[in-house]
């Protein structure tokens, strides 16, 4: 959902909770400006949704509108919620506290079945606090993906000899039990990937980098793709 379809979408769930809203609360809630507010409200009324008053006076919502409720299956329910609890557990703070926010929206807005469904989810995640520093280096490289931030790392490999590189985060696979960063490597001019458990050190250089078309994520993919087809080839 874009971030314009999701006001209109919040406007609709104000104007249901109260009597009359005026714009200036609207543009509070919202954190946008009264003008942008008073033509959200236009182009809701627009296609179809009726709202009764105007500006400096209020708004309302007509008796008897409501949103169709969102139609997901039990199956689907079970799917989100054991989703969600995924990243609650093995993610970093940050994400965890969305994922945390998006249930919470999720069970509001689930017809009562569904909700009492997703209420006794027994697809569970327990954290045993096996990988402590995978939550610690979690945010750090999440956000230093979203910020294109180059990342100084210490790192210990499988048979325990350390190394310290930058590297340049660009995304994050979960396997299983562990979190791995695929990055490109400065020190090595290749893609390198590295198990969040195994870093002993994250700082941020305070420099960024400029994604290139052979540095990506999707470039690292393709290459990954084209091993295993010449993988399978000869066997």
């Amino acid at each position: 959902m874009s971030r314009r379809a999701d006001r209109l979408f919040q406007i609709v769930q104000i104007l249901r909770t109260r009597r009359r809203v005026t714009a200036a609360l609207l543009a509070e809630r919202l954190e946008v400006s009264e003008r942008t507010v008073y033509r959200d409200i236009r182009d809701l009324s627009l296609s179809g949704v009726p709202i009764q008053g105007e500006a400096g006076s209020g708004y309302r919502l007509m008796p008897g509108f409501d949103i169709p409720p969102l139609m997901f299956t039990g199956m689907e329910v079970e799917a989100l919620i054991a989703a969600i609890g995924m990243l609650q557990t093995w993610s970093g703070d940050t994400l965890a506290k969305a994922a945390g926010s998006a249930q919470e929206k999720l069970l509001a807005v689930l017809p009562t079945d569904r909700r009492i469904l997703a209420e006794r989810n027994r697809i569970l995640t327990p954290d045993f606090g096996k990988y402590p520093q995978t939550r610690r280096w979690f945010d750090v490289f999440h956000q230093a993906m979203r910020q294109r931030d180059e990342v100084w790392i210490r790192y210990e490999n499988e048979q325990g000899e350390s190394s310290e590189r930058a590297v340049h985060p660009l995304g994050l696979s979960f396997w299983g039990e562990v979190w791995v960063l695929v990055a490109w490597c400065t020190l090595r001019q290749d893609y390198r990937c590295f198990r969040l458990d195994r870093c002993q050190t994250v700082t941020l250089t305070g420099k960024q980098f400029a994604e290139r078309h052979d540095r990506s994520l999707e470039d690292f993919i393709h290459q990954q793709k084209a091993r295993a087809k010449r993988y399978s080839e000869k066997q």
